[in-house]
């Protein structure tokens, strides 16, 4: 594959990331990018447009725009919208051009996305993104699928990305991602609950050493911590994800009990966040300080 002109659709935290670190690699000519909040009217597009010309990320006009010249398209955009823009850059994407989906999302929306792309002879790429960008930038962990992921794969290598093929069927790398992230987004929720009605009991203090003796690898004060800032930061994102693992636990063939309730419980945390209800929590903060506020909030018997 010879790709030399990079696009990104999406340019929030992860197109943000991955437009850093791409733009001094060896062989990529240019890096633009295509957000809802460039179009003319949008309310914080000065911004938006600032923050694109001081990463020296070209800002297109539309996503016609910028698939039209673009040689590989990097969709990184919210979990519910993963369908929408494919559909949306379909007519524009060149034949033989890449689309690299980094979404999360089920298997059937993937291959849903993957129909629509290929239609004008564009190749569609699925990623699974394993684990949280931040902190990786872009070497953070990714398995591909598709007919062209084993042929991208060295492509993105070569860039310091930590990308592998996992299978040229579509779907593989998207359950594998959504079966994790049951787990992950279970345990986040899981420990919000059980923490802040531990707090609320009085009981923390003999709950958490219960843990620590079943669990000892584990630092469960930390991870509390950990796990209440990110769900308080991105639990309207991640409520999103949970309702696309949902959607594969449907697909298996079975009924999504624990799924949508982990994603109820991201959405209300992620709802309490845009009440305020942690407004000037400072980074770093003990978890108790998120379960206090919590308390705060709560229906009184």
């Amino acid at each position: 594959m010879n790709i030399r002109h990079i696009g990104l659709v999406g340019f929030g935290e992860v197109g943000q990331i991955f437009g850093a670190g791409l733009r001094p690699q060896s062989g990529i000519e240019s890096i633009a990018a295509w957000d809802l909040h460039f179009a003319p009217g949008a309310p914080q597009r000065d911004a938006a447009l600032a923050r694109a010309r001081s990463a020296g990320i070209e800002a297109r006009e539309s996503m016609q725009a910028l698939c039209a010249s673009c040689d590989l398209v990097i969709s990184a955009v919210t979990a519910s919208n993963t369908l929408a823009v494919a559909q949306e850059a379909a007519p524009a994407m060149q034949a033989g051009a890449v689309f690299l989906d980094l979404n999360s999302a089920s298997p059937g929306t993937k291959q849903q996305a993957a129909a629509a792309i290929e239609v004008g002879g564009a190749h569609y790429v699925e990623a699974g993104v394993m684990t949280s960008v931040p902190p990786y930038g872009i070497r953070v962990p990714m398995l591909l699928g598709g007919a062209q992921a084993a042929a991208l794969a060295p492509v993105l290598a070569g860039w310091g990305m930590d990308a592998r093929c996992v299978s040229d069927a579509l779907g593989v790398a998207s359950a594998i991602k959504m079966c994790r992230s049951v787990m992950i987004k279970g345990l986040e929720a899981l420990v919000i609950e059980s923490y802040a009605t531990a707090r609320a009991y009085g009981v923390e203090d003999h709950v958490l050493p219960t843990l620590a003796e079943t669990f000892p690898s584990i630092d469960w004060n930390a991870q509390g911590a950990y796990f209440f800032s990110r769900v308080v930061q991105h639990g309207k994102r991640r409520a999103e994800e949970m309702r696309e693992a949902a959607n594969t636990v449907r697909e298996a063939g079975f009924e999504p009990l624990m799924t949508a309730a982990i994603a109820d419980k991201q959405q209300w945390v992620a709802d309490g966040a845009a009440r305020g209800v942690f407004q000037d929590i400072p980074k770093g903060a003990r978890w108790q300080d998120y379960a206090d506020r919590l308390l705060g909030e709560r229906e009184q018997p």
